[in-house]
C-alpha cells in the first residue's frame, strides 16, 4: 500500500536533515538542495502520469529540469527516502526502480541502453549509494546494500552487499559492509592497469635495447603481480 503523497514528500525531506552532515538551518533546504527539489516535483508528476496526465506530467517534468538540472523522468518508481546529493546532471530513466533509502550523488544517470520498449533501465534497491558521475545502463539489477564508486560505468548486475568501481565496473568486495561509503578507500584499478602497461613498455624497452634475454621472467613476474592484484579484489 503507497503512503499518500505528503507524507512521502515529508519524509524526503526530513531525509536530507539525517543524512546530510552539511545542513545547519531548515532554510537550506529551500535555497540549497536541488535535488529535493526535483524530488519533491517528481513525486507530483509522476501521481499526474499514474492517472492518465501523461503530457502534463512530461511538462511538469521538463520545468522542474529547467530549476535543478535534474532530469527525472515521470514514469519511474522511485522509493521512500531516496537522497539525492547536491544532484546537478543526475538523469533516471522512464523504466528505473529505485527502491527505499538510496543516496544518488551528483552526475550519475541510471539510463538505458536499448531502443526496444518495455523494461530497459536499471532497478536500484535497497540502501544503495551510488558514488559521483556513475553510469548504471541497462535492465540490470544493483542488489541491496551495495555500493557503486564514483565515476564507474555498471553494465552488469551487482550482488548485494558488494563495492563495485572501475569501467567497466568490477565486483571489488563482497560480503556486508556497514562502514561508511568513502571513495578514497576504494582501489583504483585504472592506475593499476596503467602501471602494469607502463611497466610492461619498459621492459621490452630494455630487452631491445640491452638484448637482455630475461625478458620472459622479467614479463611473467610482472604478470604474477597483475593477476596477484585481480585476486585481492574478489575477496
Amino acid at each position: 500500500m503507497s503512503l499518500p503523497l505528503f507524507t512521502t514528500i515529508k519524509e524526503d525531506f526530513a531525509s536530507v536533515l539525517e543524512r546530510d552532515p552539511a545542513i545547519k538551518s531548515r532554510i537550506e533546504l529551500f535555497f540549497n538542495y536541488p535535488g529535493l527539489w526535483a524530488l519533491f516535483w517528481y513525486r507530483i508528476a509522476h501521481k499526474l502520469h499514474q492517472k492518465g496526465w501523461k503530457v502534463l506530467a512530461r511538462v511538469l517534468s521538463g520545468l522542474s529540469q529547467i530549476f535543478t538540472n535534474i532530469d527525472i523522468h515521470p514514469a519511474a518508481t522511485i522509493g521512500r527516502r531516496v537522497f539525492i546529493d547536491h544532484g546537478i546532471g543526475v538523469v533516471i530513466g522512464e523504466t528505473t526502480e529505485i527502491h527505499d533509502d538510496v543516496t544518488i550523488y551528483q552526475g550519475s544517470t541510471l539510463g538505458g541502453v536499448s531502443l526496444e520498449k518495455g523494461k530497459r533501465h536499471p532497478t536500484i534497491c535497497k540502501n544503495v549509494v551510488i558514488g559521483s558521475g556513475a553510469k548504471i545502463l541497462g535492465n540490470i539489477i544493483i542488489g541491496e546494500n551495495s555500493k557503486i564508486g564514483a565515476n564507474s560505468v555498471v553494465i552488469k548486475n551487482v550482488p548485494p552487499d558488494s563495492t563495485a568501481v572501475g569501467v567497466p565496473a568490477r565486483v571489488i568486495r563482497k560480503g556486508m559492509d556497514k562502514s561508511p561509503f568513502a571513495h578514497d578507500k576504494l582501489p583504483n584499478i585504472d592506475d593499476e592497469i596503467f602501471k602494469y602497461l607502463i611497466k610492461r613498455i619498459e621492459i621490452l624497452e630494455n630487452a631491445i635495447m640491452s638484448g637482455d634475454k630475461d625478458i620472459a621472467v622479467k614479463d611473467q613476474y610482472l604478470n604474477d603481480s597483475y593477476d596477484d592484484y585481480i585476486k585481492t579484489l574478489d575477496k
